[in-house]
């Protein structure tokens, strides 16, 4: 495995981590046991890093990766989130009673005094224009309550908003083969000012694992069955924002394209981390030997400019006109 540095944090994270949404709520039927087994082969296979939020099956993803952790006395990285309990959602609940106590629980579930990096989740883009939420994150630095704090946005334009504020030293995104408009501009931007760039939905929920067809179904509490109209929350988190059928014409273009050595899935894992302002992907599962195989990913060479150039002529084809200026 190998290590990059999460920006201006000082802590050196795995470039393959692991995302914990799908041990949490919102992916079908998830057993506690499957999901202790999921973060066990995620630290078995060296990987550093852990992302979970306090809403993911109402904290049950952070109080498992606490058992884990517990249990195995490994020491990795751990980022969660905050803001996502609001009810309702809106800007004027981002004041800085409400993320302490966010924090606290969080701080429980973990079972740890201070947590490693708190990100905002998916604030309302009016959060952004509000200093007094970030003047809030830097009290709880100050207090101990966390060590670090970023902001997982859903839009390129919300980054580059969160990182003029100086405290902010990671942005997590949407960034995978059918998401290509944060290597624009951001992720220039991103080094320049020394952030961490943490990615998220690397695989377009499964559809750039290659284990999706035309045929698969999906049950009623897992979100690619309903929120594929965003209903429930950004459209763009499920399918990367296109439509099922359309997602999978894409899908197909490029699994034959694929090197032999690659599976479909570290072939997109791998055109991220070329992408040196990443930090770390974190791509989420509960199949012991699809992680295991997500983390081999970091040991394959890079992808040539052939297959970069490729995988942007299909993008430009099949999914630039549907998502390139939505997010």
């Amino acid at each position: 495995m190998e290590y990059r540095q999460l920006g201006s944090t000082g802590l050196s994270v795995s470039e393959i981590g692991f995302g914990t949404w799908q041990i949490g709520s919102d992916w079908g039927d998830v057993s506690k046991a499957e999901g202790l087994t999921a973060v066990e082969t995620a630290l078995d296979a060296d990987i550093s890093f852990l992302d979970t939020a306090d809403v993911y099956g109402d904290s049950r993803s952070e109080q498992i990766i606490h058992e884990v952790i517990e249990a195995k006395q490994h020491t990795p990285v751990i980022a969660t989130k905050a803001g996502r309990r609001l009810e309702p959602h809106v800007a004027d609940g981002y004041t800085e009673e409400n993320l302490r106590r966010f924090v606290n629980r969080s701080r429980e579930n973990l079972g740890v005094e201070t947590v490693d990096l708190l990100q905002l989740h998916c604030p309302p883009n009016e959060v952004y224009y509000r200093p007094s939420v970030f003047e809030a994150l830097e009290t709880l630095v100050e207090e101990d309550r966390i060590s670090h704090y970023g902001v997982s946005v859903e839009k390129v334009e919300q980054a580059l908003k969160a990182i003029e504020y100086p405290g902010v030293e990671t942005i997590q995104i949407i960034f995978n083969p059918l998401r290509q408009r944060p290597a624009e501009l951001f992720f220039e931007m991103a080094k320049q000012r020394d952030i961490g760039v943490i990615v998220r939905v690397p695989l377009a929920s499964g559809l750039l694992a290659g284990v999706l067809d035309s045929e698969t179904e999906f049950p009623t509490n897992d979100h690619r069955n309903f929120n594929r109209d965003g209903s429930a929350f950004d459209r763009g988190e499920t399918f990367a924002g296109l439509s099922y059928s359309r997602a999978l014409k894409a899908v197909d273009e490029l699994a034959v394209r694929a090197p032999a050595e690659m599976s479909m899935a570290q072939f997109a894992l791998r055109w991220i981390l070329d992408h040196e302002a990443i930090s770390t992907v974190i791509p989420g599962s509960t199949t012991p030997s699809h992680i295991r195989d997500n983390a081999k990913t970091s040991e394959l060479s890079s992808l040539s400019h052939e297959d970069h150039g490729r995988i942007r002529d299909i993008y430009e084809s099949h999914v630039y006109d549907d998502v390139h200026h939505q997010w």
